[in-house]
Formats: C-alpha cells, structure tokens, sequence
C-alpha cells in the first residue's frame, strides 16, 4: 500500500471508513515525519500524546461503522485557534505559555467531525507577515528548493506553517487564516491549495485577533478536493461570532467536477503589474487559455480602484490591530517584564519586550492613524474607498461569474530577501488583499513552475457566498493544470 502519508485527506478517510487503515497508524506516521522534519520548523507544539488519544477514540467510533466526516483525520492547527489545554503562541513571546481554557469554534468544528490534532503550527507573530519570519519561534522554511540549489525559501506568510506541513505532508491538510493574503499566497508559494471563504462563513471566536474585519479562517489542503472537504467541516453558523454569518453550509465537495461551461471568468488589466515576472503573465495566459477549453466566456474587466488596495490595507489593518492589541499588557496573561517601577512602565516593558519589530511597526502605524486629527484625514478616508472598491467588484460581478488572477507577484523568494523592506514585503499581497477589503472568497490553485522549479499558482474570486461556484472553477483549474510536482525529500 502506498505511504499512508502520502494519502489525500479524501483517500485517506475513505481508506479510514473502509477499515483499510487505522486513524492511530495514521497518526503515527505523520508523527514520526513531523519529528524528522525538525529543520523545517513547521511546528511550535508537537501533541503526540493528545493525537494518540484522539485516534483511538476515532478508531473505536470507526470499527462500529460511527464516525464524523473526517474521522480520524490527523491535522495542523495554526497557533492562532485557541485550542483548550494547549499552549497558544500567536507565533509571539508575549503569548508564550498561554494555555487557553476554550476551543475556537473553527477547531471544536473540526473536532465534532472526528479530526485528529496533532499540533499546532508556526505562523507570522500575531498574522503579520508575508514570509513566516515574523515569528518569536524562528522562520519556517519552505519545503520546496531552487532546482540544484539548497538555499532557504519562505513558505509565505502569515500561515507559513501550514502550507509548509501540508507541502512536506505532515499533516492531512490544515487550518489557516487570512487577513491580507496570508492563506492564498502561501499556497501558491508551496504549490499547496488554500481557500480563504466569504467573510462570515467561518466563525472567528476563539481565533487571536488581528484585523477584526478582514480576518478569516480557511483550510490549505493537497488538492481542490481535500479544501473542499476542510471547509465544509470548519464552516458553519456560531451565535458567539456576531460577523458570524446564518446560513445552511454547502456540500462544497459535491460541486467538484460539474460542468463550467458558460461560465462567465473575468480577467482584470490592472492586475497586470510593471516588472511582474514574464513566467506568471505566461502562467495567467495559460490559466485563462484552460478555462476557455473548459467551455468557460472569458470576460476583460476593469477595477480601477485596485492600486489603492494595499494603502487601503495598511491603514484598516493597522488600525484594528492597534486597537485588538492593546489587550496585551503584561496584567491577565501572557508575558509580564520582570523590570518596572510602576505600573505604566510594566505595561510599557511587557510591550517592548513581548512584541517583536514588524508588529511593533503595525501598532505605531494603526494608533497613529487613530489618533485625533488624523483619524478623518486617514482611517475614514481608507473605510471610503474600501466601501468603493466592495462597489467595483459587485458591478464586475454583473459582468461575469469568477474573476482569474496569478496568487502572488513571485515565486518562493529567500528567506531574508525582503525582510529589511517593509514595503516590498507588503508588495507580496498586491493580488489578494482586495478579496479581504471585500469580504470575498478567494483560492489559490497550483498551477505550474518557474524557471527554477518553485511553485506557482492561479487565484479565483467569487460572488459572497458563492464558494460552490469557486470551487466548481478551481477543480476545473486543477484538471487542467494537472500540477503533479512535488518538492524533494531534503529535510528528512
């Protein structure tokens, strides 16, 4: 039989369903590919003990015929979800040693369908970042490399770790969030599939808080199907989310192979970047040619308003995360300074100490923009043409079904590459923050590879709540790019 680690998540609970293999060899086996797999820095928190017990009780639900839709399933979860009796980072010092008391509904969800927790993975401190070097835990690496080269490539940002352990499969797939990219682009840098839902469709509770209006969380799994499968169980109604969305969750799995024909794809000329690289507008052609092939109407749209995206962005997102952080003082939980000579400058130290530069930066900018007298000037302009840029999609969206665009302006770059450029850092989200800024779905599907043999992939974007479609298109996407590839075993 093959690897069992080799498996999909869909092959590996039918395999589970049809008592071919049992959730607990499952488990041991990403275990142990995880404890090779030490320099990829995937995991801050290894449950070996917890997913054992998880498994058994999986595989006694199983031998009755009983079982949720992804019963023994093992899984990551990004150190975001707060997970009950297990140390929750947020990738920062100032939440190390923070063992939650509850479950994040995102994670009781997958829980409740019979998931197996085997960790928690490491992530950009606090969301903030495109390269996973933000993190107090070190970067992580990526598990691909240039073609007959070895040196050290982000996954992306913020969920690094996830795309990292679902690449190197060390995890049947995993959980993510995205506030500004921080699902898609780490996909297209891992040639992993990720899926970031309409805003409203996960519930946030119990997620660490970045930006509260752009964040949510979504799966990065192997294929169209696995993202498919992830979302359905992570997804749902939660009265304790009050931008938790009520309505029924789809069957996204049963959408898959129908027919696109007739569908309406939209192909936006302001995405076509200056010094974007000529192998991604080859990869976008290529993308567009096999929707058309697929019986699909290729549409040319304009959305003007896409080059004050990422201003838009780095104002909103600030902003609230100003404003979300402001919790962490050093009083409760968390990182306390053991230096202070009163109140003020515990609070002060806590902060100095326990935050790391790149959120520093992010909590400077946001209160600054806040702040009185320039909050008009800057924070209410930013929500104007945010409420604009919502407008010009609704009209594309007149005009055609799903719109195509490439996932990230680059392949996987070197890690320390971009790190002293804030700006060009920020650059790696130029295709997919105006998703958030929407509240839309968006996917990122692996599509082909550069010159040197790195990942590159192809991004859908849909109506509000109209993954079913998305998916339908991305599944179309993945037939025709039959993307086969794989990174080479170095780290093991």
């Amino acid at each position: 039989m093959t690897d069992i680690t080799d498996l999909t998540l869909a092959e590996l609970r039918d395999a589970l369903k049809a008592k071919k293999v049992s959730s607990l060899e499952a488990t041991d086996a990403y275990l142990a590919n995880i404890e090779k797999a030490t320099d990829l820095n995937a995991f801050v928190t290894v449950t070996a003990d917890k997913a054992r017990e998880m498994a058994k009780a999986s595989d006694a639900k199983l031998q009755k015929g009983d079982g949720g839709a992804i019963e023994g399933v093992p899984l990551g979860i990004k150190d975001l979800f707060c997970t009950e009796g297990v140390q929750t980072t947020a990738g920062s010092h100032i939440l190390e040693g923070f063992v939650p008391t509850y479950e994040s509904t995102v994670s009781a969800n997958l829980w409740r369908d019979g998931a197996v927790m085997l960790g928690k993975l490491n992530m950009d401190e606090f969301a903030m970042g495109s390269s996973n070097e933000t993190s107090y835990f070190g970067p992580v690496i990526n598990p691909w490399r240039v073609k007959g080269g070895n040196a050290k490539l982000t996954p992306g940002g913020s969920s690094g770790g996830s795309s990292a352990s679902v690449a190197a499969h060390l995890c049947a797939a995993a959980t993510a969030t995205d506030t500004g990219g921080s699902i898609r682009q780490p996909a297209s840098l891992t040639a992993t599939v990720g899926v970031k839902p309409t805003y409203g469709r996960c519930s946030r509770w119990g997620i660490v808080a970045f930006a509260s209006s752009l964040d949510q969380a979504g799966p990065i799994a192997r294929d169209v199907r696995d993202s498919a499968i992830m979302l359905r169980s992570m997804a749902g109604h939660d009265p304790k989310d009050s931008t938790s969305v009520d309505r029924p969750t789809p069957d996204y799995e049963a959408a898959l192979g129908q027919s696109v024909k007739g569908l309406r794809i939209g192909v936006p000329k302001e995405y076509r970047l200056d010094g974007m690289p000529a192998e991604i507008e080859k990869l976008w052609a290529d993308g567009i040619k096999w929707m058309k092939d697929a019986g699909c109407e290729i549409v040319d749209i304009s959305l003007p308003l896409t080059k004050y995206a990422l201003p838009v962005y780095y104002i909103v997102a600030p902003a609230e995360a100003s404003s979300n952080l402001a919790r962490y003082d050093g009083v409760r939980y968390g990182h306390r300074a053991k230096e202070f000579t009163d109140v003020q400058s515990m609070y002060a130290n806590s902060r100095a100490e326990g935050f790391g530069k790149e959120v520093q930066r992010r909590i400077m900018i946001g209160t600054y923009v806040l702040s009185a007298g320039y909050y008009d000037a800057y924070y209410l302009r930013a929500q104007k043409v945010r409420k604009r840029i919502f407008d010009e999609f609704s009209d594309a969206f007149g005009k055609c079904d799903l719109i195509l665009t490439p996932s990230a302006p680059s392949a996987a770059f070197a890690l320390g590459e971009k790190s002293n450029d804030p700006v060009q850092m920020y650059l790696n989200d130029v295709f997919t923050v105006t998703a958030n800024l929407a509240g839309l779905p968006g996917a990122s599907v692996p599509a082909g590879l550069d010159a040197k043999g790195l990942p590159l992939g192809l991004q859908l974007i849909a109506k509000p709540f109209d993954e079913e479609t998305m998916f339908k298109g991305m599944f179309a996407l993945e037939q025709a790019a039959n993307f086969k590839a794989r990174p080479e075993n170095w780290w093991a």
